[in-house]
């Protein structure tokens, strides 16, 4: 194997494919077209809630890595047990909302500490925290959300939070990835949804870039949802993001 297939295969486990589907049927159809990409799998709350926990196993038994995406967002004792039966399903990442403080994140690593140590054929998660929402602009957050000054400074503030809580990263734009890196060091994980290859709709997002540029800015993962499956060719598609990500 070439060293250009070993960054290939690489680059093509840091996009994320979001499953944003009703049910396991429109999933499974585009898993299927996509076979052999190497990528992760985002499960959603939607898909999540309808397929449950047997779907995150089915991923896994395919050789996928999986990323459950249900923001937890609760007391700490509850996200801890959350936190413990997503780790014993061998989820590879999970999220919860900073908003909910860092006894609650710190609760979140110690229900999947408790899982792994009980168990030794799991592995520790990747454990990060929603900052704001891709789809918040800075007259929501200001206006509604109740939350003054700048969004960038905001989600700055909330890596700080989740960092010193002992998680591994957070959900942010792409646009806050070179101020998370230099606040929590190039280690600390982003992962960044309201990617947007060039000319393509931004649909509900506000906070959007393009895959090279994530990448160039200090993104760890991608998360691309209706870019690739609602392209006429979503294996195509995602081949293109990975030989954009890869070039970059």
């Amino acid at each position: 194997m070439g060293v250009g297939e070993v960054e290939w295969k690489a680059m093509a486990n840091r996009l994320m494919v979001a499953l944003d589907y009703p049910d396991v049927t429109g999933a499974r159809a585009l898993i299927d077209k996509l076979e052999g990409i190497p990528c992760y799998m985002k499960v959603g709350m939607q898909l999540f809630y309808t397929a449950g926990p047997e779907f995150i196993q089915e991923l896994k038994s395919r050789g996928y890595s999986v990323f459950v995406d249900v923001k937890m967002h609760d007391i700490p004792n509850t996200v801890k047990g959350g936190a413990q039966s997503l780790t014993n399903l061998g989820a590879d990442m999970f999220n919860v909302h900073a908003a909910g403080g860092s006894a609650m994140m710190a609760a979140a690593r110690e229900g999947a500490a408790s899982a792994v140590s009980a168990n030794a054929a799991l592995k520790m998660p990747l454990i990060i925290a929603v900052t704001q929402l891709t789809s918040t602009s800075q007259e929501v957050m200001n206006n509604e959300i109740g939350i003054a000054g700048e969004v960038a400074d905001t989600v700055v503030r909330y890596a700080k939070l989740a960092a010193d809580a002992g998680l591994d990263g957070v959900v942010a734009s792409p646009q806050e990835s070179a101020a998370i890196a230099e606040a929590c060091g190039p280690a600390f994980c982003t992962v960044t949804p309201g990617i947007r290859p060039a000319g393509a709709s931004l649909d509900d997002q506000s906070r959007v870039m393009t895959p090279g540029k994530a990448i160039r800015q200090g993104s760890h993962y991608l998360v691309v949802g209706r870019p690739i499956t609602a392209s006429p060719d979503p294996r195509q598609a995602a081949l293109n993001i990975i030989e954009e990500m890869t070039l970059a």
